[in-house]
């Protein structure tokens, strides 16, 4: 699997969040990208479409970001998740990383940050 044709998952409940991500993701190459608003969608898409990665918000409606990795994990332990957030405190930090995510963004996301995780990942 390359980035070209990887497929990503972005949620977060804003918009303006998922877009930026998006474009961001868009100008690295990677084009097959599905969007969620909230935890729970996430995690119902990533059942369905299998996602190579996923980026994550933390604080999110009907489900939060923490939650959705442990599921996500349990359900499909092949996709590797990114938390992307803007309250990057050391104990969401490690909650996360210990419900399984790989890498932890603080937002807004920079493209050269994105571009080392990207990377590291392919």
């Amino acid at each position: 699997m390359t980035k070209e044709n990887a497929k990503i998952l972005v949620c977060d409940d804003s918009i303006l969040a998922r877009k930026s991500l998006t474009n961001l993701l868009n100008a690295l190459g990677i084009t097959n990208i599905i969007e969620a608003a909230n935890g729970q969608a996430a995690v119902d898409l990533c059942i369905a479409e299998k996602p190579d990665v996923v980026f994550l918000d933390i604080i999110m409606p009907v489900k939060d970001g923490i939650t959705a990795t442990k599921e996500i994990m349990a359900s499909c332990p092949q996709t590797k998740v990114i938390i992307c957030s803007s309250v990057g405190t050391q104990t969401h930090l490690k909650e996360a990383i210990k419900a399984g995510a790989k890498d932890f963004l603080q937002k807004p996301v920079e493209g050269a940050t994105l571009k080392q995780v990207i990377d590291h990942i392919f």
